[in-house]
């Protein structure tokens, strides 16, 4: 076997590989805090672990894998009492227990794992089964003179471990900014930890334990350093997690555990996997793009597609996830099962795949290069027959994981199976009796397994699971742009839903009631619904040819999901219009003659029916009179032809607050004017996407989208009505 190197995170250099003890490999790796559900970036950093304990394995080492499961014991109480999401305030709501609550989720993080096929750890520890280990720690740390007591609860004082931040390599500035919570007045420095709390008033019995300080309950930083050194050891060969633990959790294990233990150092090798972006964006739950497992396989997707997506990148590099490029490995993944699917391989001698095995094993000895390893199986196999091409895949998968010798086990006990109905139906076929082998090929078929007569006899093949379905979007711009094309309709109606097809049915509806002699265009794109919402889509088609749906096989964010319909409109006047607005009369005469902008000095670029206007852009209040700064998109109207000076929205803003009022500033700074058309004969519904999330989420999802707006736009003043850049503003003063 290569030598393998490992890129260490504490040296900052890639290094060769060597175990405290010969041949045995001790890892430890942070798992999850279960109190909510797992999402594919923190299933990226499980799938690292996995692929090296797969990699030190084929190497010939014995791997002991430790994954702990952070439970509620570190968490305070109010976190649980408010509700870190909707799910843990029905189970409270339900009286469920946080530890009830905390078992649910472990469950589902393990399954999540056995999708993508993660092996199960050695040993998956809980950290409130080790407040004892926790506690013993702790009073060595004090003993050592590394913590300190205030009122029952400990600190750990960084300033007695000189070596501090060698993990990260911060200094002070950056370790206060990784604190997690507000600057507790009790630390004798901002940048100490917390070992252990004492419990606050009201904590459920359940979340507190006992002490030598009093009842309270763990920190953050302790669990792990207590449970590694209960499996492990004081030393540990490997530590793995994502780079998002590097400070403040990881560089509070080393202080703790070399403190306690006075052994350095506590890990040899450090591994951490970089972030996973979803459409170049950071995952956020107020972006809305925090895709769960559950939600690529509601789609359509196998979850070992997500498996073999993450092997193509480098566990170093940010990962992009975009659902394109899953599609693109739901193919390579079902190449390889088509591979290894019908090929015999027990007669293969392992020298016939020696050499190309060797230059697999290499790609992985290089700091587990798997995009690599991968691209060198694929060269491979090409230039080999279909049963050693087969036999090598099926031995590189020990380490890929693809559940490749299942599907081909599978494959090869179903071929078994069928053996009498194909040996029936080939001797009803020698015999012209075409029916009864119409019949067999059915009832094989229905069973799943696509018959082909061979020069060799009949086969039966499994199937190959389906693609997701063709002709849906993954970004606006696949959308073909008609910007440049004739008007063939007065107006284009732009509606964006997403699990809400009574909304959009209901706006339809509206539309063709009210719309009289106007030739009008409605366009409505499902964002990635999985409720139906796309099939309802499809259905108001037939009897409607004005009617276009688009499809987005995930939630593209309200600015993309508004250009794609921009993109594909054919209308004079587009019409942004919300799902809660539904038009009762002829909203359309009055909009129109608004865009001819009689009586006003500039050309008018926009109109609807909800103006704003401010005096500092950090405040916008309805316009009653005053200039219009801005317009509400609940219903706002402006001429096709506007894009091409203004260019499409910004599709930065996900959700849909304020991303109005930043195209309203793009139409004044082309210099044209905004207009308000008050008492439209409109019915306002509540606005089910803004009513259904915590008051928290809509101030943090809005101030996310304000504060982006603000940066572009706050260096901009009105000169007669036009917005000019502060610099000319000062010129022309």
């Amino acid at each position: 076997m290569p030598e393998l190197f490992l890129y260490d995170t504490l040296t900052r250099s890639r290094r060769r590989f060597e175990s405290i003890e010969p041949d045995q490999v001790r890892i430890y790796t942070c798992g999850p805090t279960v109190y909510r559900y797992i999402h594919i970036g923190n299933l990226r950093s499980f799938l690292l672990a996995d692929w090296l304990r797969r990699t030190l394995t084929t190497f010939g080492y014995t791997v002991k894998h430790i994954k702990n499961i952070t439970d509620v014991g570190h968490m305070r109480q109010e976190l649980l009492d408010a509700g870190e999401d909707k799910l843990i305030a029905a189970a409270r709501a339900e009286g469920k227990t946080a530890m009830q609550i905390a078992d649910f989720y472990t469950d589902a993080f393990r399954d999540d794992e056995r999708q993508v096929n993660i092996l199960p750890p050695t040993v998956l520890p809980r950290a409130t089964d080790h407040i004892t280990s926790m506690i013993a720690m702790i009073e060595q740390l004090l003993e050592r003179g590394l913590a300190y007591i205030v009122d029952g609860t400990i600190y750990f004082d960084v300033t007695a471990f000189p070596s501090y931040g060698k993990l990260s390599g911060n200094q002070l500035e950056a370790m206060l900014s990784g604190v997690r919570s507000e600057a507790d007045p009790a630390k004798r420095r901002p940048e100490d930890f917390a070992l252990w709390k004492a419990a606050e008033p009201g904590r459920d019995p359940l979340m507190t334990w006992d002490s030598p300080w009093g009842p309270g309950f763990p920190g953050w930083h302790i669990e792990c350093s207590a449970m590694s050194k209960a499996y492990l050891g004081a030393q540990l060969d490997i530590h793995t997690g994502g780079v998002d633990n590097i400070f403040p959790h990881h560089e509070g294990e080393i202080a703790q555990s070399e403190g306690a233990n006075a052994c350095t150092p506590y890990v040899r090798f450090w591994v951490h996997g970089q972030h996973l972006l979803v459409d170049g964006l950071k995952m956020a739950k107020s972006t809305g793009n925090d895709y769960r497992l559950s939600d690529l396989t509601r789609r359509g997707y196998d979850p070992l597609a997500f498996r073999y997506l993450c092997a193509t990148v480098h566990y170093r590099s940010r990962l992009n996830f975009t659902f394109a490029a899953l599609r693109a490995a739901q193919r390579g993944l079902n190449r390889l099962r088509e591979l290894v699917a019908h090929a015999t391989v027990d007669g293969v001698p392992a020298a016939a795949i020696a050499e190309p095995l060797a230059a697999f094993q290499a790609t992985l000895a290089d700091d587990l290069n798997l995009p690599q390893a991968l691209a060198t199986l694929w060269e491979t196999v090409h230039s080999l027959d279909k049963n050693t091409a087969a036999a090598l895949a099926l031995t590189c998968d020990e380490v890929l994981g693809l559940g490749l010798s299942d599907w081909h086990a599978e494959a090869q006990r179903r071929q078994a199976a069928v053996a009498p109905l194909l040996a029936e139906r080939e001797t009803a076929r020698s015999h012209g009796d075409f029916a009864t082998a119409d019949a067999l090929r059915t009832q094989l078929e229905a069973d799943g397994l696509h018959v082909h007569d061979t020069p060799a006899g009949p086969m039966a093949h499994q199937d190959i699971p389906p693609q997701p379905a063709k002709g849906l979007i993954t970004g606006s711009v696949e959308v073909p742009c008609q910007l440049a094309h004739p008007d063939l309709y007065d107006i284009t109606v732009s509606l964006v839903g997403r699990e809400n097809a009574d909304e959009v049915e209901r706006a339809l509806r509206a539309v063709r009631t009210t719309q009289g002699d106007y030739r009008i265009q409605v366009i409505a794109l499902d964002n990635g619904s999985v409720d139906g919402t796309a099939e309802t889509l499809q259905r108001l088609t037939e009897n409607d040819p004005d009617f276009v749906p688009l499809l987005a096989d995930h939630d593209l964010g309200e600015g993309a999901g508004r250009n794609a319909t921009f993109r594909c409109a054919t209308g004079r006047v587009i019409v942004w219009l919300g799902n809660h607005v539904e038009p009762t009369g002829d909203v359309w005469t009055p909009l129109l003659q608004a865009l001819e902008g009689r009586g006003i000095a500039q050309p008018v670029g926009a109109t609807g029916g909800w103006g704003l206007w401010t005096a500092d852009r950090k405040e916008f209040e309805p316009s009653q009179g005053h200039r219009v700064d801005a317009l509400e998109g609940y219903i706002l109207a402006f001429p096709r032809t506007l894009l091409c000076q203004t260019n499409w929205l910004d599709e930065k803003f996900r959700f849909y607050r304020n991303l109005d009022i930043e195209f309203s500033f793009r139409v004044r700074k082309a210099g044209y004017a905004l207009t308000e058309v008050p008492k439209l004969p409109i019915r306002v519904h509540p606005h089910r996407i803004w009513e259904s999330l915590p008051e928290g989420e809509r101030q943090r999802r809005s101030k996310k989208n304000f504060d982006r707006f603000y940066k572009e736009w706050h260096h901009w003043r009105d000169v007669d009505g036009v917005l000019v850049y502060i610099e000319d503003f000062i010129r022309r003063r």
